[in-house]
């Protein structure tokens, strides 16, 4: 796609540079390098029609004017993005040395943040101009970049969320029994997109003992009357991201099945209740993880319990044991512990929260108890 991800004006993208620089220059980076990905469409709002061996790159300094330069053949796509009159384009022909428009922007002596997805030959090329510059990838040196939303973001993700509520509620009145996980999943993903997701990045449904890996690649395993089964998924819609888990019971579920959805039921909730103001992100981890450790099944929640969420699904800030970031109002994450049974059965429940000036505020409001399906 060309041009916006989200109906966001110029000035949007104007103050999104100035705030990205500033925070450059408090980071001590003499600026910031974004190639092709969800960091320039979210200061640009401009997505190259293809990511390809030709190098973009916009150049974030201090006190310059930004600067995008592209090749010449997308030079035209590049200035319809509803940011580019906030900056400045300079195009480059094939056939010459992009490393020679790109070389002039930079500080030749600067160190510099540069998109995790920045090409290795985009990056070696640069410094083959410029010996005497330093690199940090932007989610070392500049995690917290997008980490905070503004409002029209949080009704973008609220939007999103409810979308995936939406899917679920639909997906739940369906037959699981004797039918494949690929088919419940195209279902789900043939839901995400009659309800407005323009991405479907990923429907897990994870039967029986499937639903004790986390990650489980939906496969043809019939879901059997009596499987416990794990649905996660999510994309984009409007260019912001929904991720949501939910487990339900084909049939009547067994009393040990029960109290372990219970539990991680618990756990989810305390994880929820941890999120305000000034907390670090692992007390939410902290919070769901006790709950899970004190019932005797801690050795069975094996990942974090949550990640950020913003113009792609999966970013800063993570709800892991170490991570110290401070909430901090607008920020969006998963809290989504679990419990996984090698070779019986799994658990989990995901939620987006977005934390408030007093607390925290759950995008996704689907049933949280067992789920019956047939």
């Amino acid at each position: 796609m060309t041009g916006t991800a989200a109906p966001f004006a110029a000035d949007d993208y104007r103050a999104r540079m100035e705030r990205a620089a500033r925070s450059a220059a408090e980071a001590g980076l003499a600026g910031l390098l974004v190639a092709p990905g969800p960091d320039l469409v979210w200061l640009t709002g401009y997505a190259p029609t293809a990511a390809t061996e030709r190098l973009t790159l916009l150049v974030l300094a201090p006190g310059q004017d930004p600067v995008l330069v592209v090749p010449a053949l997308e030079a035209p796509d590049a200035a319809k993005a509803v940011g580019a009159s906030a900056l400045t384009l300079r195009d480059w022909t094939d056939g010459k040395d992009p490393y020679a428009v790109a070389a002039p922007l930079l500080d030749a002596g600067g160190r510099f943040g540069i998109s995790d997805n920045a090409w290795a030959m985009h990056l070696l090329g640069l410094q083959k101009a410029l010996p005497g510059t330093s690199y940090a990838s932007l989610t070392e040196a500049l995690p917290m970049l997008r980490a905070v939303k503004d409002r029209a973001e949080l009704e973008l993700l609220a939007a999103a969320g409810a979308a995936a509520d939406a899917a679920f509620e639909e997906v739940r009145k369906l037959p699981f029994g004797g039918r494949r996980e690929s088919e419940v999943a195209a279902d789900l993903a043939d839901l995400l997109r009659r309800f407005g997701h323009s991405q479907v990045d990923f429907t897990i449904v994870a039967s029986g003992p499937n639903g004790a890996n986390p990650h489980h690649e939906v496969g043809d395993r019939v879901i059997e009357r009596g499987d416990m089964v794990v649905l996660d998924f999510g994309g984009l819609k409007d260019g912001y991201g929904s991720d949501t888990s939910r487990t339900v019971h084909v049939g009547e579920p067994t009393a040990e099945e029960r109290r372990v959805h219970d539990l991680v039921r618990a756990a989810q909730e305390a994880g929820f209740h941890a999120v305000r103001p000034g907390a670090a992100c692992q007390e939410v981890d902290r919070a769901a993880r006790a709950v899970i450790a004190d019932a005797g099944y801690g050795e069975y929640f094996i990942h974090r319990t949550g990640h950020g969420i913003g113009v792609t699904t999966h970013e800063p800030p993570y709800m892991i044991e170490g991570e110290e970031q401070p909430l901090v109002p607008g920020m969006c994450f998963s809290v989504e512990p679990g419990v996984y049974l090698p070779g019986r059965f799994g658990v989990r429940i995901e939620d987006i929260v977005t934390v408030t000036e007093n607390g925290g505020r759950r995008l996704n409001d689907t049933i949280r108890e067992m789920v019956i399906v047939d």
